[in-house]
């Protein structure tokens, strides 16, 4: 295996334990810590995690594809994901996709040829009321325009 968690985060894991009912109980803290550490979660990391806590690679695995904020390949420096729940796609998501899929020339779930920007859709990000929305990293966009895109890119670039 070639990936190891840092002596830091062996650490936090160690007293993670002792707050935690079970070591299973551990694996969705250890997904995150490993994708905080790496940027994403190798297979190598589900190996670890699962062997961390005492739990099958398959577990570990259903688990981190459950959730939508767990990334199983390198993402770009920014990722942009899209809400595409029913509040977005009837305020305009459809337009801002086609206009962020034109504007940095990849597809959803592509990242671009710099490592700049990776472009995701994701199910419902907690803002109906002000829909159309976006989340780049941990920042929420909402109320969006292909205008509005325009300056948050230029922003980011």
């Amino acid at each position: 295996m070639s990936f190891s968690f840092s002596l830091e985060n062996l650490q936090k894991i160690e007293e993670l334990k002792k707050r935690y009912p079970s070591e299973r109980a551990l694996v969705l803290p250890l997904l995150w810590m490993a994708q905080e550490q790496d940027g994403y979660i190798s297979m190598d990391a589900i190996d670890v995690i699962a062997s961390t806590c005492n739990d099958v690679p398959m577990e570990v695995y259903r688990t981190a594809t459950f959730y939508t904020m767990f990334n199983l390949q390198p993402i770009g420096k920014h990722h942009i994901q899209l809400c595409k729940t029913l509040s977005c796609a009837l305020c305009g998501k459809a337009e801002i996709l086609e206009h962020l899929k034109s504007k940095l020339g990849i597809e959803v779930g592509d990242t671009t040829k710099d490592g700049r920007f990776t472009l995701s859709q994701v199910e419902c990000l907690g803002s109906c009321g002000t829909a159309p929305m976006m989340q780049i990293n941990k920042n929420n966009y909402e109320n969006l325009t292909v205008e509005k895109i325009d300056e948050i890119l230029k922003e980011l670039t």
